[in-house]
């Protein structure tokens, strides 16, 4: 198991390398780069944007440079027309574009090794301090929801597929498929109309992980203001999220119970309850269980950021997307560098779990690819 763990965490590297390679070169090649976004500030109204590189050589600012240019000054970027080249090489210098594509690319990836994700370009601000900041409200997310997908996945895919053809078979697939159909975004709507003040009741906060005073709450108060401003949220997410396992534990169970081992058991006079979760559970579940490390990052990192901006939570879904429109490229890269790391590493967790629920899986004789 050792060698196997060693050989994992080799192919972690050049795994790692390709997906932050592909994505190197696509935003590179996408219009609209931070370069660009300065310069729609500058020939718009934005005059902050100016003063952060303005001041440089002799005392005249950024916008005065502008205005002192020829029209006819041409320019890779778009909107750059009239602007003066040596503005325009600040700017690409603030920025670090003054460097090839491939030097950039070598020293990000020099920085990511050490842990050093750099600052924000538009925001000003360190890069691993605006993830910490916004991991709170995502882990919150992320981890609840999965638990209770998975408390109510597993238990009613079981039961269904005891009672498979049953009333009660029939009667939970047509709530799985209708909580499948809708997207949680839209259920989340729903909720804020029915009980966040929308059109019926104002039972449950709208805005923020917690109450403005909760620092002032007694710990008693603060686990159930917590709870109070995640409830919708994670019923929105939780909807959409259990259909899916619910499926996957029922075939799973059907696929176990008609074997031939499971009527060997029965034969020899074992109640239902030890043929099922005695010989039945753990073959059926590997599956499932050894799939929660990837179920949690899928949910952490893909299915919160229209639910984090329909309840006002800042949380990662929501700074990613602000970055990919404001094409803040060390957000961006620094983000995926640690959540494609992290994804992976809870890959390996995933197999190494199969292990533990079931030590027959050796992964010495099978081969790494």
């Amino acid at each position: 198991m050792l060698a196997y763990i060693i050989r994992r965490l080799a192919l972690m590297i050049p795994t790692l390398l390709g997906i932050m390679v592909i994505n190197f070169v696509i935003v590179q090649a996408a219009p609209g780069g931070p370069v660009e976004q300065l310069i729609a500030q500058v020939t718009g109204t934005a005059v902050d944007a100016t003063a952060r590189i303005g001041g440089a050589g002799g005392g005249e600012t950024g916008s005065q440079k502008a205005q002192t240019t020829s029209a006819n000054v041409s320019s890779k970027y778009r909107g750059a027309q009239g602007l003066d080249p040596d503005f325009i090489k600040e700017i690409e210098k603030l920025y670090g574009f003054d460097k090839p594509a491939h030097e950039r690319f070598l020293m990000m990836m020099g920085n990511y090794l050490k842990f050093e994700f750099g600052d924000s370009f538009f925001r000003d601000q360190a890069v691993v301090d605006m993830v910490m900041d916004k991991m709170p409200v995502s882990i919150s997310l992320g981890l609840w929801t999965t638990l209770l997908v998975y408390l109510i996945s597993i238990p009613l895919g079981i039961a269904k597929a005891v009672r498979d053809g049953s009333r009660f078979d029939i009667a939970t697939s047509a709530v799985i498929i209708v909580g499948y159909a809708i997207p949680s975004f839209l259920f989340a709507v729903l909720l804020v109309i029915l009980f966040a003040g929308g059109s019926f009741w104002d039972v449950f906060p709208l805005r923020g992980l917690t109450s403005e005073n909760w620092a002032q709450m007694s710990w008693p108060d603060r686990i159930i203001d917590y709870f109070w401003h995640l409830t919708l949220p994670i019923i929105s997410m939780v909807i959409g999220g259990f259909a899916t396992l619910t499926i996957l534990t029922k075939n799973s169970f059907l696929e176990e119970i008609n074997k031939q081992y499971v009527l060997t058991a029965r034969a020899k006079g074992l109640t239902e309850n030890r043929v099922l979760y005695g010989h039945v559970f753990r073959n059926a579940m590997l599956i499932v269980v050894a799939g929660f490390p990837s179920a949690f990052v899928g949910i952490l990192f893909t299915g919160a950021m229209l639910i984090e901006i329909i309840f006002s939570l800042d949380g990662l879904g929501l700074l990613g997307f602000e970055a990919v429109i404001a094409r803040d490229y060390p957000v961006m890269f620094g983000t995926l560098f640690f959540f494609t790391l992290m994804g992976l590493i809870l890959n390996l967790i995933g197999d190494l779990m199969y292990v533990a629920i079931d030590p027959r899986i050796d992964f010495e004789r099978q081969d790494v690819g």
